[in-house]
């Protein structure tokens, strides 16, 4: 009987290439999904007659348990957050509510269903297994370089500090109760699916207007700013492993090397053959309250227990974004033109 997977954020960057992961291995691949939102008009659309999804919401505890009653899953990914950091700044406390409180309302659903207590633990075998997706930005004023699964937490954003305690908690559930609870505290990872909000993805999207004529200027905050950065497929397969493992632990994820935004936006205007200085200017405005400055990992752990490596490196993903959106800019610009002359 196939395995069943329930994945929160399914919609996005991550829960998209993971979708597609684990219906590759075979799994029952579910999807939780609020009420009013549209899988057939996002990153999931065209695994619609594969996916099945449930409603559910990481604010709504009762929804959650009613979700892992229907859907009985082997495995669940927590996926579902509010990625974009700087809107940490804007709402902190819808993001602690839903990238930290929404871990615990998932945790409490599947504890709930499973039936644990204090005095009933978990047995390592026939229960539900949970990944949390954690984040670099926990680390924020780092301790050391690179960052470990050792090294102390100092997160400089509401962001880093609800996933702070989504990773805590679901370490703590871990021991409490026995449940298999793991968190992957993956380094920044992008991919053509990424977010438009996202300085990576903005670079792409600026070089493909620029190359093709719909505009001649990006504006950027910190280009010193410094990041690990890697490719989001290679991080879906690591989230797998994780869950396959006899024993739970939590893993860095990461390439191991330090790029800054400069060195993006460089090879992201080279693969269009642009000079980047000729667009490029600096607005102080975007500069973060509370900037993290250099995050890198050290994933050998992972590496060495799951068996994991990165399989692109950061010219390949910059170059594939690069390529991927000045296609899609084309197609946009063409279909344009053709519903101009339609009309005319």
């Amino acid at each position: 009987m196939s395995r069943r997977a329930l994945i929160t954020g399914i919609t996005g960057q991550d829960g998209s290439y993971l979708a597609e992961h684990l219906l590759a291995q075979g799994y029952q691949v579910w999807g939780l999904i609020r009420g009013q939102a549209n899988p057939r008009r996002s990153r999931i659309a065209r695994l619609m007659s594969e996916v099945s999804f449930v409603d559910g919401d990481l604010i709504d505890q009762r929804s959650l348990v009613s979700a892992i009653e229907l859907v009985q899953p082997d495995e669940v990914y927590n996926l579902g957050a509010i990625s974009f950091v700087p809107m940490s700044w804007q709402q902190p406390e819808l993001v602690t509510e839903v990238n930290g409180m929404g871990v615990l309302r998932m945790l409490e659903a599947i504890r709930m269903v499973s039936g644990l207590s204090a005095s009933r633990t978990a047995s390592k075998d026939g229960l539900i297994r949970f990944y949390q997706a954690s984040s670099s930005e926990m680390f924020g004023k780092v301790a050391e370089t690179p960052q470990s699964e050792d090294t102390i937490f100092h997160p400089r954003s509401p962001y880093g500090v609800a996933k702070a305690y989504g990773h805590y908690i679901t370490k703590n559930y871990r021991e409490s109760f026995g449940m298999y609870g793991v968190s992957g505290i993956l380094f920044n990872h992008e991919s053509p699916r990424r977010g438009a909000e996202f300085v990576t993805r903005k670079i792409t999207l600026a070089v493909a207007a620029i190359k093709l004529g719909l505009q001649d200027k990006l504006a950027l905050g910190n280009l010193d700013a410094v990041r690990d950065w890697g490719f989001a497929g290679d991080y879906v397969r690591a989230m797998h492993l994780m869950l396959q493992q006899d024993d739970p632990g939590d893993y860095v994820i990461g390439t191991g090397e330090m790029h800054s935004v400069r060195d993006a936006v460089r090879i992201a205007f080279a693969a269009a053959d642009l000079d980047w200085e000729e667009h490029v200017v600096v607005d102080p405005a975007l500069v973060r309250p509370a900037e993290v400055e250099t995050l890198c990992a050290d994933s050998r752990r992972a590496r060495a227990a799951l068996d994991w490596e990165p399989s692109v490196d950061f010219t390949e993903l910059m170059t594939m974004m690069v390529h991927s959106d000045i296609e899609q800019a084309a197609r946009e610009r063409d279909y344009g033109d053709v519903l101009l002359a339609a009309a005319w």
